[in-house]
């Protein structure tokens, strides 16, 4: 099977998946979207409202950010992966639960597997702890860690990891907004050492 196709496969499985009671309150489960052949992979915390309606990643406000931050370091959604540790909302946008996390982590790590990414850009506390968690890697929250390259082995591959504030962030806080500015500059400056861009 094609790498899209085993991705296809893992999101069949997502759309109809009862592990948590999350699917009791979803609308759309999203199950991720994006190149399957990227070298880079970016892993959000949960579905939001416009997410949970349209079953796309990241396509609220902060998404329209996102989007706005990846095209000023040459990329779009079409060219990366876009996943999160939930695939499906969580009531009122409420912050994952521990046994939610383990029973859906699962397709994530799929994800991973397949696409084989040389970079997971993590956005935000909850993917940053997990991902972090997977290469024993200690974590004391998102500020301290942001902006910086971590090397390191998951799922028994060598990837760097890069650490960022969510995107919704921005939408309460402009000096947030200007560190994830400042974040994806650095980026991009990384990417192009490595000739990925």
């Amino acid at each position: 099977m094609s790498k899209r196709e085993l991705l296809d496969a893992i999101a069949a499985g997502v759309i109809v998946c009862r592990k948590c009671e999350l699917w009791k309150t979803r609308k759309n489960a999203v199950p991720g979207e994006g190149s399957p052949n990227s070298q880079i992979m970016f892993i959000g915390e949960a579905p939001g409202y416009w997410e949970d309606i349209q079953g796309r990643p990241f396509v609220g406000a902060a998404g329209k950010f996102l989007d706005t931050l990846l095209s000023e370091i040459g990329f779009s959604r079409q060219t990366v992966f876009i996943g999160n540790i939930l695939k499906c909302r969580p009531p009122k946008n409420r912050e994952p639960l521990p046994d939610e996390i383990q029973k859906c982590t699962p397709y994530l790590n799929s994800q991973i597997q397949i696409i084989q990414p040389k970079i997971i850009v993590t956005l935000g506390n909850y993917s940053t702890a997990y991902i972090f968690s997977k290469a024993t890697l200690p974590f004391n929250g998102i500020t301290q860690a942001h902006g910086k390259f971590y090397k390191a082995s998951i799922l028994d591959m060598r990837v760097t990891m890069f650490p960022t504030f969510h995107p919704a962030a921005s939408l309460y806080s402009a000096r947030y907004k200007e560190q994830l500015i400042r974040d994806f500059r650095t980026l991009q400056h990384e990417l192009k050492e490595k000739g990925l861009i």
